[in-house]
């Protein structure tokens, strides 16, 4: 889904074009880690993360809302830009359509799994799965059957959204996600416990994606339409549409995303899943004109955020296996050790982790072209294709995109 480097370039990509998708790539991973950083460094650990419902101070909330939702939702457009690649490159080679894609996204559902039993309670790859299986019959439609499909969905899930916040702030007020006995399992159990927990606790877990799907079948392919409009190109078109997206994003999105923030746990809904994808849609825009203008050698920062994003699978996983080792009972128990440092203490451990593999994608990337756990995926990928193919090993990889080899 992520791979690294393919000989070819889609039609009409330019470096900044390519640049600006590996920058966005680092950054919504390492602000995915950002967000699901204050779930490590719970003691109750995911068992505990209804407790974001809480009140919270001030500082603390101020900084979950700066990740909540908005790094997900830049991912999630991400990866409907990334459909729109493998669709193109299918068409230029005039495959069928989804024809093999849907291999890549059994593959990604197999990889989410694993992920979600060993390492990660809130794993999105599986829901991203099922949304590009869907999504997938549906890109290359009219743009007017794409646009009524966004609309449609997107309307259901606001209202659904809007019947749930409803109810949460007419309920009568409970504090959720709180136990009588504190929960151990993650300062005190076993890595076998933990896994043994996901598997019992599956159906609960994976509650969250009644809510990725949709959402995500509404980024997907928005994500695909704003390739297509020319958000990533330097025309004074591609320009026009990113200060709007701007507008939208920081001068509507995150105004009522920070209001929302504060305005208690009723809103909890909206603050993660209604008003972020308007931030996103901003970040998108912002990080995108900023490739643009920047010219010369890239500097460290610019160079660590495009190691990360070619190689995003990987450290997505990586980010969150490190956070286990560093939180955990079974590793060093940091969480239950400095549970009384205050909110300083989930921004050290995310600014630590993502320093960590940052460094480790530079050095990787030195002798591989793509990341390790890319690697493993197009090695699966391409072994029930090779008794099917024609030309050499190269015919294949040289059509695409490294943008498309990357992306889902």
């Amino acid at each position: 889904m992520y791979g690294a480097a393919a000989a070819g370039i889609v039609e009409g990509m330019t470096s900044q074009r390519i640049d600006a998708l590996d920058v966005l790539r680092g950054i919504a991973i390492m602000g995915t880690l950002g967000t699901n950083i204050w779930i490590f460094t719970s003691p109750a650990g995911p068992a505990g993360a209804l407790a974001a419902l809480e009140p919270a101070g001030a500082l603390e909330t101020f900084l979950r809302f700066l990740t909540n939702g908005k790094f997900l939702a830049l991912l999630t457009l991400l990866f409907g830009v990334g459909l729109e690649l493998q669709y193109r490159s299918a068409r230029r080679r005039g495959t069928p359509w989804p024809g093999w894609y849907l291999w890549r996204a059994a593959l990604l559902f197999a990889e989410g799994l694993i992920h979600y039993l060993l390492i990660f309670e809130f794993d999105v790859l599986m829901g991203y799965a099922v949304t590009s299986m869907v999504v997938a019959y549906l890109i290359g439609r009219s743009d007017r059957a794409v646009r009524w499909w966004i609309i449609g969905v997107g309307s259901a899930f606001t209202a659904v959204i809007g019947l749930l916040t409803a109810a949460l702030l007419t309920a009568p007020e409970q504090r959720a996600g709180r136990a009588d006995e504190p929960v151990t399992l993650f300062t005190e159990g076993s890595y076998a416990d933990q896994v043994a927990a996901r598997i019992d606790s599956f159906a609960l877990y994976r509650l969250e994606a009644v809510f990725i799907v949709p959402l995500g079948i509404v980024l997907f392919l928005l994500g695909s339409r704003l390739m297509r409009a020319g958000v990533f190109e330097g025309s004074e078109r591609g320009t026009v549409l990113r200060r709007r997206l701007m507008l939208l994003g920081f001068g509507v999105g995150a105004p009522l995303n920070l209001l929302t923030s504060f305005a208690g746990e009723g809103w909890f809904l909206v603050d993660r899943y209604l008003l972020p994808p308007l931030v996103a849609l901003g970040l998108l825009a912002l990080v995108t004109t900023v490739a643009h203008r920047l010219s010369g050698a890239p500097g460290l920062l610019r160079r660590g955020l495009t190691g990360v994003g070619r190689t995003a699978l990987s450290c997505y996983v990586l980010q969150n296996l490190v956070a286990a080792a560093l939180c955990y009972g079974w590793g060093l128990g940091l969480a239950g050790r400095l549970a009384d440092q205050g909110p300083w203490w989930p921004v050290a451990a995310w600014a630590g982790v993502c320093a960590l593999f940052t460094v480790l994608a530079a050095l990787w990337l030195r002798r591989f072209d793509r990341g390790p756990l890319e690697l493993a995926w197009q090695w699966a990928y391409r072994a029930p294709q090779r008794s099917r193919r024609s030309g050499g090993p190269g015919a294949d990889g040289a059509e695409r995109s490294r943008d498309a080899v990357r992306s889902p």
